[in-house]
């Protein structure tokens, strides 16, 4: 088994991260949709951490909201990091094991697409984000697409040749609750007959 880091520092270097990008972006539009509307009826202007961030697409898209004053996206990968640079835009990049990455700064939102899993405890990084991360009324949401009710998922780790958490709905609600967030939520995004859809969960501080 490789360390993800590597396996996607592979496909970024193939410029294999352009298609991650079409292929997450329905369900990771949903979720940006989401935040970026409660930031709206607030009103007020907002920090952003994308956790995971591979080209750092989803960094660049908030960016351009009128209320971001902040965008930073995180990744272990050191080609992701390099591919997010390379392209431009008002952010900032980290490249830094978020295994053990403590964050010096607070954010407003922090959003996570298809990276919990591959973590060494994300119960431990969840409540690290809870506690330290995290602006009071701040919010986390994460989508997963390796959980245990999409069975589609389960060959998955085999096929990428990498360790994947797999965990239960119920699990990753349990996790967000156990961290101290309120108002948990969960949906499943893109769900048709043929696909279990992106489990997404958020919670608040």
């Amino acid at each position: 088994m490789k360390k993800a880091t590597d396996v996607f520092g592979e496909w970024a270097k193939k410029g294999k991260d352009v298609g991650m990008e079409k292929t997450h972006a329905a369900s990771v539009n949903e979720m940006i949709d989401f935040v970026l509307e409660e930031r709206a009826n607030s009103g007020k202007n907002f920090s952003f951490l994308d956790l995971g961030c591979g080209n750092g697409w989803v960094v660049r898209d908030v960016a351009k909201n009128k209320l971001c004053d902040r965008a930073v996206g995180i990744d272990g990968a050191e080609q992701m990091i390099a591919n997010a640079e390379s392209r431009g835009g008002n952010t900032k990049y980290i490249l830094a094991d978020i295994n053990s990455f403590e964050s010096d700064d607070k954010y407003d939102v922090i959003h996570s697409m298809e990276v919990l899993y591959y973590l060494d405890d994300p119960s431990e990084i969840i409540k690290k984000i809870s506690d330290s991360w995290l602006n009071n009324n701040g919010r986390l949401i994460v989508g997963v697409d390796h959980y245990y009710e999409n069975t589609d998922s389960h060959s998955w780790q085999q096929k990428v040749g990498t360790r994947m958490l797999m965990l239960r709905e119920s699990e990753w609600i349990s996790i967000f609750e156990m961290a101290g967030l309120n108002e948990v939520q969960s949906w499943r995004s893109g769900k048709d007959k043929n696909w279990a859809g992106t489990l997404v969960i958020t919670g608040k501080k």
